[in-house]
């Protein structure tokens, strides 16, 4: 019962994050600028797709945890939007028929299927973009200059040739037959741990955490990152396509690698608890005033069905 009403409690405490990141998301891209039209509607249409915004909640939860209160909210918030947009566009080019080529996302066609592919591409270009411009404005919100540069910097190298993208270009590159459980990590690690890893190191940083700190909670986005990849590899054999958006056995179709497909159903699902309980121990051992969220995450993405 008691398992029971944690998942119920973190998942009451997403919804609202997700609630407050939808508001904060909404001004996000300034009604006054001279966008086309076209363009607009583009990166509002992914960016306003919902989702489980995840990632922002880990910024919001992790600036929260250092000091145990919301300090510096509205800097948090901005950071927020600022790696929705990263992820959001990263969505809208992996969907993309030179890459993923996939029809549906998160229920809805995907961008490229409504707005044409070019015009998918800019829009994700200008929500990549965008993003910098919010992590500066951050530095107005509360943060000093010297966070929100170090925020900056950090979004560039775990988004950029050397994280996301890279991990991005290695799952391109990857097949059944070729990819081996080394390459796979690399992949996982890159195109979805090292946003992870971002995000909670962001929020920790608007909190005001220490070098320590900040080491351990890169172990804890790194784990949780790889076990939400992993889980999804489980999800897309066995998971609803109703509750996830999209069609199930996707990567079964396109030949793409996965952890089940390299070491089985059990153990992927064993290497997910463990990898769980890795974040947790880390989380522990940071000594953050308020732990009990970014612990009772990495346990809800254990179970999560979609």
């Amino acid at each position: 019962m008691e398992a029971r009403d944690a998942t119920a409690t973190i998942r009451d405490y997403l919804q609202h994050s997700a609630s407050e990141t939808q508001a904060a998301l909404a001004g996000s891209l300034p009604a006054g600028w001279d966008v086309p039209g076209r363009l607009r509607e583009a990166m509002l249409y992914s960016l306003d797709a919902g989702g489980k915004r995840i990632r922002p909640a880990l910024v919001l939860t992790a600036a929260e945890a250092v000091r145990g209160f919301a300090s510096d909210r509205e800097a948090a918030l901005t950071v927020a939007c600022a790696v929705e947009y990263i992820h959001t566009y990263s969505l809208i080019h992996d969907d993309l028929p030179a890459m993923d080529n996939d029809d549906f996302r998160r229920g809805k066609p995907t961008n490229h299927k409504v707005f044409g592919e070019a015009m998918a591409i800019l829009a994700g270009d200008a929500l990549l973009t965008h993003a910098f411009k919010l992590v500066a404005d951050a530095a107005a919100r509360g943060v000093s200059a010297e966070t929100a540069l170090a925020i900056s910097g950090e979004l560039a190298v775990l988004a950029g040739a050397s994280g996301m993208v890279g991990g991005q270009v290695a799952d391109m590159l990857g097949e059944q037959g070729i990819t081996a459980i080394r390459e796979l990590e690399f992949i996982h690690l890159h195109k979805t741990s090292d946003l992870i890893i971002f995000a909670v190191k962001s929020g920790a940083r608007i909190g005001g955490a220490n070098a320590r700190q900040l080491e351990l909670l890169e172990i804890y986005g790194r784990n949780i990152g790889l076990a939400f990849q992993i889980q999804d590899d489980i999800l897309d054999l066995v998971g609803d396509a109703v509750k996830l958006g999209k069609p199930t056995n996707s990567d079964v179709e396109q030949r793409k690698v996965t952890y089940p497909f390299l070491i089985g159903m059990e153990e992927s699902k064993a290497l997910v608890a463990s990898l769980t309980e890795q974040a947790k121990t880390a989380i522990i051992e940071a000594e953050l005033a308020d732990p009990s969220r970014l612990l009772q995450i990495a346990d809800y993405l254990v179970h999560r069905d979609h």
